[in-house]
């Protein structure tokens, strides 16, 4: 599947997001603060799914529909 490079730079920002949230939570493990950034990253990872799925619906050229006829 070809994508654009807005899909990958959109990416890179949430998993980087993702990455100092469960970095935080490994520090942190047994405090509070942890399960808050646990749930923050687990929360991140449904966002960039969604947000993911939404460009490709959208983008011209990363649909996948388009590029089959």
């Amino acid at each position: 599947m070809k994508t654009c490079p807005e899909l990958a730079s959109l990416r890179r920002e949430y998993e980087r997001e993702i990455g100092y949230m469960t970095a935080h939570s490994q520090r942190h493990a047994g405090k509070p603060a942890a399960k808050v950034s646990a749930t923050q990253a687990a929360s991140a990872k449904q966002r960039m799914a969604r947000a993911l799925s939404s460009h490709v619906g959208r983008c011209p050229k990363c649909d996948t529909r388009s590029s089959r006829s």
